[in-house]
């Protein structure tokens, strides 16, 4: 009887392992439709408190329908993308280009010559004729040059129509996700046992939940050092209304990244600020290297602002784990997938905590990990029972 029990254990391993390895290879076979149904499931994270405050705007003590709520939704979602690309990125495009194309000079500059001096000193195969400005500017030359424009074009079209298939699929997905906030969870509940079905349920509830708490967060971060930035440089620095917004906006992005995004995007700022005084003559009238020393002050200061009031609030709510927890997810997930790694660690973290405490709470790491869990496996036993089985 003992070895029956055994033979009928391992013949289900092996049954789970084949079913596994079966919807594995079927979800890589489909990756590009996943690809769509997640970018959906995201948009719907993002769009469902939009659709929740519209739905407070009542008229004669009446709601507008779900799908009409759910149009609407996506159509302020996709008019603030749009924004976003035809205002602010060509902004940016217009920074480089007058970085790299702008012809006037400082009559202060020694300290160029100085730190061509030093870099050559360090390096002497540079040879004594580098001149780092300029190969900074020829690099910036490069990035906005349409030299290339029919490659360009070419390329451009050749992806146009896959571009137009994955944004028709995701907005026509993100629709019905919005439009019924409980889809989701059902279509991934109908994939599971019966018995397990309620478990899941919960399941799904709370990690939309705490993913539609994170994504707005961050969203609310991105735009929060933005204005801080963009206040800081346009004020204090005096870079100009369109130069300060470009900058800001580069920071901004690129803070999304953890840990290492604020870094570059500082670096990247306070050379765009240098580059943009010595070749156009903005911002502060205090000599070049005062005013990139000002300028790497004034995001450090958005960044400490961030790092005071945005994160903790964005983390707090979302993922509710200890900050050498997610810093050591984050390295991680930046060691196997570099930058697209980092931005997609905290969701999948997020997903996978939940996912541990509801269903493996019995282990002792998870218990270790996650100890406010305690008496969550007594309201829903049969989590518990998934989990154990």
């Amino acid at each position: 009887m003992e070895a029956e029990r055994s033979t009928d254990r391992l013949a289900r391993v092996i049954l789970n392992a084949a079913i596994f390895t079966v919807i594995a290879l079927l979800c890589w076979y489909f990756r590009s439709v996943l690809v769509y149904i997640i970018a959906a499931f995201v948009v719907s994270l993002v769009g469902q408190p939009v659709k929740r405050l519209l739905r407070k705007c009542r008229i004669k003590g009446k709601s507008a329908p779900d799908w009409l709520l759910a149009a609407l939704t996506l159509i302020i979602v996709i008019v603030g993308l749009l924004l976003l690309v035809t205002q602010i990125i060509p902004v940016v495009g217009g920074i480089i280009r007058e970085a790299a194309n702008g012809s006037r000079t400082l009559p202060d500059v020694g300290f160029i010559d100085s730190i061509n001096d030093w870099l050559i000193s360090v390096f002497p195969a540079l040879g004594p004729d580098f001149d780092g400005v300029a190969l900074l500017l020829d690099k910036l030359r490069e990035m906005t040059s349409f030299s290339d424009i029919s490659g360009l074009l070419g390329s451009v079209a050749s992806s146009v129509a896959g571009f137009a298939v994955g944004a028709f699929s995701t907005v026509f997905i993100s629709f019905f996700f919005i439009k019924d906030e409980q889809l989701f969870g059902r279509i991934v509940s109908a994939l599971v046992p019966d018995r397990h079905e309620s478990a899941v349920g919960k399941t799904i509830v709370e990690i939309e939940g705490l993913l539609s708490r994170y994504f707005v967060g961050l969203i609310i971060e991105i735009v929060g050092v933005m204005l801080v930035d963009f206040l800081l440089l346009w004020l204090v620095a005096r870079l100009g209304v369109q130069n300060a917004l470009g900058i800001a906006f580069i920071a901004g992005l690129l803070n999304i990244i953890p840990y290492v995004g604020p870094l570059i995007g500082e670096v990247l700022g306070v050379v765009l600020g240098v580059v943009l005084k010595y070749t156009t003559g903005v911002g502060l009238a205090v000599d070049i290297w005062w005013f990139a020393l000002i300028v790497l002050g004034l995001m450090l200061v958005a960044q400490l602002v961030d790092n005071v009031i945005y994160q903790p609030l964005i983390y707090s709510t979302s993922i509710k784990a200890h900050p050498l927890e997610i810093f050591i997810v984050l390295l991680i997930a930046g060691h196997i997938g570099g930058a697209v790694g980092m931005l997609t660690a905290i969701p999948a973290y997020t997903v996978v905590r939940v996912i541990a405490s509801r269903f493996f709470y019995h282990w002792k790491p998870v218990r270790r990990l996650i100890p406010d869990r305690e008496g969550d496996d007594e309201d829903d036993p049969e989590a518990a029972e998934m989990g154990r089985s």
